[in-house]
């Protein structure tokens, strides 16, 4: 019988007798073993029903969780104290500070501005939340050098808004401040 045959019905049919008939199975080699010599010894035989489940223990499992059952007592004890055990670890926890690694831009009025004295001002600026890092002269053209300076400030204590207000509060040195980079930490 080849596969063009199973579009008949009569190969159809030849094909479910031969499915229905488990009496192949019986000739195929090796010994039937309890299911305890494979897994846990615990777990009850259920493998003689033919593998198929019957409905009725299919509507005792609720994969979703109905919320018509009740909770246990101690299932809600148990719940409470983990919740509590829980909450008591996350109070101990230190706060992370959500620091900014700044980048600034600090533009002198002309050529003739001391760099030194511009730089000593804005490093003056102390503020809780705000250490300053390294800075160096950068040119821009003609002669005029701008002052690049780093800092980091901590996000809830210190602002791009409060650091431009206070170094342009210079006017005698500064004519502009430009944030080059604003990265988090």
């Amino acid at each position: 019988m080849g596969f063009g045959d199973l579009k008949t019905p009569a190969g159809l049919q030849h094909l479910n007798d031969f499915l229905a008939d488990k009496s192949y199975i019986e000739g195929l080699p090796g010994k039937k073993k309890a299911l305890s010599k494979y897994g846990p010894a615990d777990v009850e035989d259920t493998t003689g029903s033919g593998g198929a489940t019957d409905s009725k223990d299919d509507d005792d499992i609720d994969l979703f969780g109905s919320d018509d059952e009740e909770e246990s007592e101690e299932a809600k004890k148990l719940r409470e104290e983990r919740l509590a055990q829980y909450e008591s670890k996350k109070s101990k926890k230190p706060a992370i500070v959500a620091k900014s690694s700044l980048l600034l831009d600090v533009k002198p009025w002309d050529d003739e501005t001391d760099m030194a004295k511009l730089e000593e001002c804005v490093r003056s600026i102390q503020a809780d939340g705000l250490v300053w890092g390294s800075s160096k002269l950068v040119p821009v053209g003609y002669g005029i050098k701008k002052l690049q300076i780093q800092c980091v400030v901590e996000d809830d204590k210190v602002g791009t808004d409060m650091l431009e207000e206070q170094i342009t509060a210079f006017e005698d040195y500064v004519q502009s401040m430009d944030v080059a980079a604003f990265n988090k930490i």
